[in-house]
């Protein structure tokens, strides 16, 4: 059986990709595909992994999560998604650094099927725009508690995937970043489903309604259907020319002022972020879904 934990990162798509997958749960579930419903998961999944400690799950308490999970047989492939796989918002800068819990999370996560083909997919995210939301979402935080006396340049994603790649021992990660995400999203949607990527799904446009125009939206449909395209890449330069066009940048920027901050700092962040991505896409082990 092969399991892919699909775990965030935080404010990246709000669950849009469970969403879809949810949608085109019964012809997944035709090939031995399982989506379930987070419900019937999530919970038994938490209280599974604090009660093992990061051990290895025995053949008794697999058969006890796959039927809390689904009451599917032959299951070909089971995918599980939560932000919090990850671990909590509130804990994701420590004094320990940026996601230091996530490489024992991912570790215990994949020992929960230690017999089965286990692979992790993650969006990553920009720290320019990660800090702000973290901070309006974390109840009671101010900025300086948040960053547990870090600098934001130290919120770096190459030594995370480095720890994370190295506690899950071989196993495939799947890696995007979100900012990609519009132009990306059909690719991104089958490889977590597991799928041909010629294959027919509904909501392929789920990422590109959210930030351009009704009227775009119409246009671009109304395009390919008369001009389909032949190849992802084709259709990423159609999206992207109507994004051009049509976008609503009040969906697309986050402007949140923080102590400190100004234009060169976030130009900073942003160097920093785009070195990591080309680092992290580089890494073995690492499928990275570029634009």
């Amino acid at each position: 059986m092969q399991v892919a934990f699909h775990i965030g990162a935080h404010f990246t798509d709000e669950e849009r990709l469970l969403r879809t997958l949810l949608a085109n749960a019964p012809m997944l579930a035709g090939r031995g595909i399982v989506v379930p419903e987070p419900g019937r998961y999530r919970r038994t999944i938490r209280d599974l992994l604090v009660a093992l400690k990061g051990a290895p799950a025995d053949r008794e308490t697999q058969e006890t999560l796959l039927d809390a999970v689904t009451s599917q047989d032959h299951i070909q492939r089971l995918i599980l998604s939560n932000d919090n796989f990850m671990g909590f918002p509130a804990r994701m800068i420590g004094k320990d650094g940026f996601h230091a819990l996530a490489p024992a999370r991912l570790r215990a996560l994949a020992n929960l099927f230690p017999t089965d083909t286990v692979e992790f997919h993650i969006g990553l995210i920009n720290p320019a725009t990660l800090i702000p939301q973290l901070l309006g979402f974390v109840k009671g935080a101010d900025y300086e508690s948040l960053m547990c006396g870090l600098a934001p340049t130290a919120l770096r994603w190459t030594p995370v995937v480095q720890r994370m790649a190295q506690a899950v021992d071989g196993r495939r990660m799947v890696i995007w970043c979100n900012e990609d995400t519009p132009l990306i999203w059909p690719e991104v949607v089958r490889r977590v489903a597991g799928v041909e990527p010629e294959t027919a799904l509904q909501g392929d446009d789920a990422v590109l309604e959210t930030i351009m125009a009704a009227e775009g939206m119409a246009r671009m449909k109304t395009y390919m259907g008369s001009h389909p395209p032949q190849t992802a890449a084709q259709r990423r330069k159609i999206a992207s020319a109507f994004l051009d066009k049509f976008g609503l940048a009040e969906r697309i920027e986050i402007e949140v002022p923080l102590p400190g901050w100004n234009d060169a700092l976030v130009a900073d962040l942003t160097a920093a972020y785009d070195a990591d991505v080309a680092e992290i896409a580089a890494l073995p082990g690492v499928e990275f879904i570029a634009p």
